[in-house]
């Protein structure tokens, strides 16, 4: 978010129990994010599941971590099934899209994001959020993959690399399970950012 807008969130919300959220953080937490929607379209696709979890530290904390399921949105169809695996009887308890945002905001508070393709999820989050609350998240955003290349650019510069979450997964020794959802996914992505930040990025001979 840029420096204008964050200040014209800052005024517009100046009396709102929220006006921290537009804050800079200055703590050493962060909260990895995944959520499970019904298209891979960002302008269009709805929440089905939201996941959250906290980072502190080199520590993931799972025990502390978010999970959210949204109530069957209008287009969840047989198609959108295949991409998250989540039946209409298996959303029959979930939450109203502003409860759920509501939930999530109290948990992630002003923290930068941690996330595997993390602007797809905030783009999809800021269209709620704007449609429901009248603003966009203005959260940090940090991309693992991104980190990823960085340092694998260091060993073996101009060269390509499978960025696939389960080959980052596999070349840092992290443990990947084949099935997603977005709470794994959370997780998965918060293991990778601490072994990136914290750990030694194993010797790479050839490309991935």
């Amino acid at each position: 978010m840029n420096i204008l807008r964050r200040w014209w969130y800052q005024y517009k919300f100046r009396h709102h129990p929220i006006h921290a959220l537009f804050q800079r953080y200055s703590g050493d937490e962060l909260v990895s994010v995944d959520c499970e929607t019904t298209s891979l379209d960002p302008a269009s696709a709805e929440l089905v599941t939201i996941a959250a979890t906290r980072i502190k530290a080199n520590r993931i904390l799972t025990s502390e971590s978010l999970y959210l399921t949204l109530s069957p949105p209008d287009s969840l169809s047989a198609a959108s099934v295949t991409i998250h695996k989540m039946r209409h009887q298996d959303l029959r308890h979930g939450l109203e899209p502003r409860e759920a945002l509501t939930l999530l905001l109290e948990f992630i508070g002003n923290r930068p994001l941690v996330g595997y393709h993390i602007r797809y999820d905030k783009a999809i989050l800021d269209r709620y959020f704007k449609r429901l609350f009248g603003f966009a998240l203005p959260n940090k955003l940090v991309e693992v993959s991104h980190l990823y290349h960085e340092q694998l650019e260091r060993q073996l510069p101009n060269t390509c690399y499978d960025l696939s979450l389960e080959a980052i997964s596999r070349h840092l020794g992290l443990p990947h399970p084949e099935r997603h959802d977005a709470l794994q996914d959370s997780i998965t992505a918060a293991l990778i950012y601490v072994r990136l930040k914290h750990g030694d990025l194993p010797a790479l001979t050839s490309p991935l």
